[in-house]
Formats: structure tokens, C-alpha cells, sequence
């Protein structure tokens, strides 16, 4: 009785062992049976039958990062730049990951890869550079056009670096140094339009009014001597004003 009761024992052990298994909190365990698929399961505890069911795939449903590049890839004005990027993932459909595609992983990664290069393809190296969040953007459509039938879902996608040879970047530079001053001299000719303007304004109304011409007249005698410390000549001009003023 007690060699059939280890025996027992035993054989219960064992079969434990194959039949009761535990998921973590982020898994989803795919079971097929006979090779079909049965059922996704997890995360907790969950059984299966030996010899019948095979656990097909293990989702890790955390978010993933995965990092991917591009060398000496061409822009559409015929540039070869280098890019390092990085998308962030998450698996949604365990059984899509599973029956779908081979290994989803490295599928994420080349379908990434190849999204960067015919994004880099159709900009010109100046988009490319400064217009980073449309670029991430377009990534991330395009990446989850290709993996969203694989039952993963692209978070976001971030371009991390942009290598453009030293001599573009010598031309590039002085091209923004002259935009720069062309724009400054715009806004400076802009101000000077209005300034005209203004002082065509004020002439006007001098012309029609000979007490404010005067009135003006003190006024900048007056802000002259305040600022002034030393003596000041001022010119008869500006003294008849005082004495005209002074008369009426």
C-alpha cells in the first residue's frame, strides 16, 4: 500500500507539473491543440492537457522599445544621411501575434526600417532636419498600416539622431544665416515704412497748425536741457518759438 500511494503520489505530481501553469500579470499564453489554434489564456493560472495542447506563444503585453536606423540612405535631393530612431509597441491581439507573422519582433523592426527609408526618400534633407514631429508622425502611420495586421499597435515613434555630412551642414548653415538677415532686413524696411508714415502724419498737421509746430518746438528744447548736464546752445529758431508763444 504505502510503494502504490508514492507511486500515486508521484504520477499526481507529474502531472501537476504538465497540466497547472502560471501566466505572469503582462503575459498572454497562446494554446494550440492537435496544432490548432484553441484558446489564449493568462494572465493567473490556467491548465493544459500533456501530449494534447502546445503553448504556441508567450505575449509580453508591456510596452516594448525597439531601436532601428538607416545609413546612407538618400534624400529626395540626392543627400546620403544617417538616422537613428526608436518606436514604441504594444502587442494587443496575442493570437494575431501568433498565427499571423513569424516572429513579430523582428518584424516590427524591419517594417520600421523600411518605413524610415521611404520616409527619408520622398523629403528633402531640409525637411527631414527641422521638421522632426511630422516626420515621427508619418512613421507612425506607416508602421502601423504594416503591424496593426499582426495585432500590434505602434505607441509612438522617435527619431533620436540625424547625421548630415560636414560640408551640407557648412552650406546649410550659411543658407539660414542669410535667410535670417533677409528676414531682419524685411522688418526693418517694414519699420521704416511705418516711421514714414507716422512722420508724414505729423508734418500734415503741423503744416495746419502753427500754435502745435511751436507747442512741439518747446517740447524738444525742453527734453534737451532735462537730459543735457551741460550747457546748451539753443538755435533762434527754436528761441522765436518761445518769444511768439510768449507774445500771444
Amino acid at each position: 500500500m504505502d510503494i502504490w500511494i508514492i507511486c500515486t503520489a508521484i504520477a499526481v505530481a507529474v502531472l501537476a507539473i504538465f497540466t497547472v501553469r502560471i501566466a505572469p500579470e503582462w503575459e498572454k499564453v497562446v494554446i494550440l491543440r492537435f496544432g490548432n489554434y484553441s484558446r489564449t489564456v493568462g494572465p493567473g493560472i490556467y491548465l493544459t492537457i500533456p501530449f494534447l495542447d502546445h503553448i504556441a506563444l508567450r505575449a509580453d503585453q508591456r510596452v516594448m522599445l525597439t531601436g532601428f536606423g538607416a545609413e546612407e540612405t538618400l534624400t529626395a535631393d540626392l543627400v546620403p544621411i544617417n538616422v537613428d530612431a526608436a518606436v514604441f509597441w504594444i502587442v494587443w491581439d496575442a493570437k494575431k501575434a501568433c498565427l499571423e507573422v513569424e516572429d513579430y519582433y523582428d518584424s516590427v523592426a524591419m517594417a520600421a526600417q523600411t518605413a524610415l527609408r521611404d520616409a527619408i526618400g520622398r523629403k528633402d534633407v531640409a525637411d527631414v532636419a527641422m521638421r522632426r514631429v511630422q516626420l515621427d508622425e508619418e512613421l507612425r502611420r506607416a508602421i502601423e498600416e504594416k503591424t496593426s495586421a499582426w495585432g500590434v499597435s505602434i505607441l509612438f515613434v522617435e527619431i533620436r539622431d540625424i547625421v548630415i555630412p560636414k560640408d551640407l551642414q557648412q552650406s546649410m548653415a550659411a543658407e539660414a544665416k542669410a535667410e535670417r538677415e533677409r528676414d531682419a532686413r524685411v522688418v526693418l524696411a517694414e519699420v521704416e515704412k511705418d516711421i514714414a508714415a507716422m512722420l508724414l502724419e505729423a508734418t500734415e498737421l503741423y503744416r495746419q497748425d502753427e500754435m502745435a509746430f511751436k507747442l512741439r518746438q518747446m517740447h524738444l528744447v525742453n527734453e534737451s536741457m532735462k537730459d543735457s548736464k551741460s550747457s546748451l546752445v539753443v538755435p533762434t529758431a527754436y528761441a522765436d518759438g518761445f518769444t511768439d508763444l510768449g507774445e500771444k
